[in-house]
């Protein structure tokens, strides 16, 4: 095997109690850009790693959820874990909670544990906790989730799993014009037709928010620039509040006319003064540049 290939990729197996979060902890990987393998019999751990180093640059995160879905070919995972770990850094994720607590979920989505066959809840749990033994001596992070909601506990596996640095928040700022229609996905919206129009002066009419004198005229109205600061000061607490509750994308759309001057010019000044606020990765997107 070429170490350098291999040092390009990271492999992650996702394990651990049913009812303990691994849905949750899978689409937190998922949101990080991991490429993850839900339900994956331990067999098949040793093509996926190989495939993993032909396409380093392709997969270069590699997640599987292992877990005792897998029926009697869950058996095999610490066997070939052993195996993998000889030819690879290989992590193992353990998710826990307490037996009360799996009960109780699985209660509130009145479905059956995997393992309880004709007998109850309890008895499931507690054949999958021998089953489970072994890995989780092996797991290199155990994570309690007993007192974790599915917010708290996504937000634990990005504090994890997070590259250093990495945006915890993608805010798209997007201009459009009403007359288009308003943006299915805006989280809000901001309507900058309370300014003048640069439609109407024929000096302006055929250039659009992204050229200089177009942002010079708009930001020159009055209440332009009022508005703008305080609709980025508006939005930092904003920001740092979908970060709590794990919100990973949030669209901040802002509206004029036609979406090709006033509301360009705002939603660009918007971004350059969120740019580098903690935690936010902002991009700017022209829905309707170009359609007049």
């Amino acid at each position: 095997m070429d170490e350098t290939t291999a040092a390009t990729s990271d492999v992650l197996i996702l394990t651990g109690m049913s009812g303990a979060g691994r849905s949750t902890a899978a689409n937190a990987l998922e949101d990080l850009g991991w490429y993850v393998v839900d339900n994956l019999p331990p067999q098949m751990l040793k093509p996926l790693l190989e495939l993993s180093e032909i396409a380093a640059s392709a997969l270069p995160k590699v997640a599987a959820v292992v877990d005792v879905r897998g029926r009697d070919l869950f058996a095999a995972l610490p066997a070939e874990v052993g195996e993998l770990r000889s030819r690879r850094h290989v992590r193992i994720v353990f998710l826990d909670a307490s037996d009360d607590v799996l009960v109780r979920r699985f209660e509130a989505v009145r479905r059956p544990h995997p393992l309880q066959g004709e007998g109850t809840i309890i008895d499931g749990i507690r054949i999958e906790r021998e089953r489970l033994s072994e890995i989780r001596e092996r797991a290199d992070i155990v994570v309690d989730t007993t007192s974790l909601n599915v917010h708290q506990l996504a937000t634990r596996i990005f504090e994890l799993f997070s590259d250093e640095g990495a945006a915890r928040h993608m805010l798209t700022i997007m201009s459009f014009g009403f007359k288009y229609g308003l943006p299915t996905d805006a989280d809000m919206v901001a309507d900058m037709r309370f300014l003048p129009n640069p439609y109407w002066d024929p000096a302006l009419r055929a250039f659009t928010g992204q050229d200089p004198q177009v942002r010079q005229y708009v930001l020159a109205q009055p209440g332009a620039g009022e508005f703008v600061e305080a609709y980025a000061t508006a939005l930092r607490p904003v920001l740092q509040g979908y970060q709590r509750e794990n919100k990973r994308h949030s669209v901040v759309a802002v509206g004029c006319t036609g979406g090709k001057h006033r509301s360009v010019v705002v939603a660009q000044e918007l971004a350059r003064r969120l740019e580098g606020e903690t935690g936010v990765a902002v991009r700017v997107k022209h829905r309707d540049l170009g359609r007049e």
